[in-house]
């Protein structure tokens, strides 16, 4: 049987093919940055894609009128404390559920399940009148615990599956070289499950930095709205404000995009086949 040879022309074929793919998928994200530089009066009279007179009076109009960076700010601190949160607790409870084993953590493991099931909207009545009585309505702390506690079955969860591929016996020479049992979880499996990790993050901020519905009840006043609840300002009863909404969905874009740069790296497998090698 011949081998395929990987040609040039192949190549370029490939090239083409995916790169169409890839536009198709983001087509609307690209439409919606190009909308974002055309006022509502130009995007409801335009007869093209691209704009014929870009403008950046949508992204004028949100730092001098609206309170947009406020919301950028709320929801970044309300991402990053939710993130850091669930992958601490995740990374500490998937590493107990995936090397040791007892009743008490089958009965642990067996209740992510049924917190998992539990729909999180029977608990936000309790919830707001537990958290109006300790004073955290309007505050961030509020969210942060709502979105750690539904997070936390599944990152648990998927933080054991990565552990679960780590060999054991680099941790026991780990202990043989006098390491303790927490010091060869922070420097040799932590390291290790540097994916698994990043997997978590990716998952953790995504779900907290676009939740609206548990934001919306917790955080009412306006500078304490987070980006989604506060970009429903700029949609009113009898109109939109397409303009300013297509500008803000696209500086809300930046930090996801930031967060990927930052993390793709560790988004790979194979630092465990290397970890054992030689």
């Amino acid at each position: 049987m011949s081998e395929v040879r990987n040609t040039p022309a192949r190549q370029w074929r490939r090239f083409v093919v995916l790169a169409i793919i890839t536009l198709a998928i983001n087509l609307p994200v690209i439409l919606m940055v190009l909308n974002s530089f055309q006022t509502t009066e130009q995007l409801t009279t335009a007869r093209h894609l691209i704009p014929e007179h870009p403008t950046f009076a949508n992204f004028v109009y949100l730092s001098g009128r609206t309170k947009f960076w406020t919301y950028l700010i709320n929801s970044l601190i309300v991402s990053g404390g939710a993130t850091i949160v669930s992958v601490v607790a995740a990374a500490l409870a998937g590493y107990a559920l995936s090397r040791y084993k007892g009743r008490l953590l089958t009965g642990y493991a067996r209740a992510l399940f049924v917190v998992q099931m539990f729909p999180i909207i029977l608990a936000l009545i309790p919830l707001f009148i537990l958290f109006r009585k300790a004073d955290l309505i309007n505050s961030p702390i509020s969210v942060i615990i709502v979105y750690s506690v539904v997070q936390l079955p599944f990152a648990t969860w998927m933080a054991r599956s990565f552990f679960d591929t780590i060999p054991r016996e680099l941790e026991e020479a780990a202990l043989v070289d006098g390491c303790s049992p927490f010091g060869t979880f922070l420097r040799i499996v932590l390291p290790l499950s540097g994916s698994g990790i990043a997997a978590i993050s990716i998952f953790s901020f995504l779900f907290s930095y676009n939740e609206f519905f548990v934001a919306n009840i917790f955080l009412r006043d306006d500078d304490a709205m987070t980006l989604p609840v506060g970009i429903t300002m700029f949609m009113q009863q009898y109109s939109t404000d397409w303009g300013s909404l297509m500008a803000a969905a696209t500086v809300t874009l930046i930090p996801t995009f930031i967060l990927f740069l930052g993390v793709q790296k560790y988004v790979a497998y194979g630092a465990v086949s290397g970890g054992v090698k030689g």
